[in-house]
């Protein structure tokens, strides 16, 4: 199983950025790993946009739902049943988006093993395609940080960006406004905890991880947060108007 994941997944993306390196050699390491993440996540967009959309869409129906729910409290298969009319009605596949997280899972867990093993400046020759050189020099600067050691200040610029991905992502989340004296049920009570956490426990997180390790999977977790931020904003304004 291990080997197929390294056939179809994590060789290809890792020549994909040693081609890159090579097709660029004016580039540091810096700018290589900017550009392949940006190439990355514009390949996966078709996935990830449909994903932001059906997430955005089900958000626009919550207050219809939640009537539903109150309708037919007593009533769990008539409440399914309404539930399924709803998203047919306005065009919704609920589970299209977990589905398409899920398959983009396997590309995320490569492009952080590739930063990490044998990571940069090392070159791992005995995976190579035959038209993919390696490259003649590796310059690992970026803005005068050495990207092959843990930059600090990188640390913190992944932390405060992962802020902001989580904020939008807790707007996102947030249930619609209930009438006042209406107590929260388990669920509403348990997302709101989560939400807490993603907005204010994981950006720590993910400033000590990046601090723990290379500057270029931190600077690869900005670029990737810095893009996400964008294709949200972009999508929910278009999906707006």
């Amino acid at each position: 199983m291990l080997s197929l994941y390294n056939l179809i997944v994590y060789e290809p993306l890792y020549n994909g950025l040693i081609l890159l390196m090579d097709t660029l050699p004016w580039a540091d390491a810096g700018i290589i790993v900017i550009l392949f993440t940006v190439i990355v996540k514009l390949i996966l967009f078709p996935l990830s946009k449909k994903a932001v959309e059906t997430q955005i869409q089900m958000k626009a129906v919550e207050p219809e739902l939640t009537a539903l729910k109150e309708q037919y409290k007593d009533d769990k298969q008539m409440l399914a049943r309404k539930q399924m009319d709803l998203y047919k009605e306005k065009g919704i596949r609920p589970f299209v988006s977990i589905f398409l997280i899920f398959i983009q899972l396997p590309i995320i867990f490569a492009l952080y093993r590739i930063f990490l093993h044998p990571g940069l400046p090392m070159i791992d020759q005995s995976i190579l395609y035959a038209f993919v050189h390696v490259p003649q020099a590796v310059d690992m600067f970026f803005l005068g940080l050495d990207i092959s050691k843990k930059q600090i200040i990188l640390a913190i610029i992944v932390a405060v960006s992962t802020f902001f991905q989580a904020k939008i992502m807790v707007q996102k989340n947030t249930p619609v406004a209930k009438k006042a004296g209406t107590p929260n049920s388990f669920k509403e009570d348990m997302m709101r905890n989560m939400n807490i956490q993603m907005l204010y426990v994981f950006p720590i997180i993910a400033g000590a991880i990046s601090w723990s390790i290379s500057g270029a999977i931190a600077l690869y977790w900005i670029t990737s947060n810095l893009f996400t931020i964008g294709q949200e904003l972009v999508l929910k304004r278009k999906l707006k108007k």
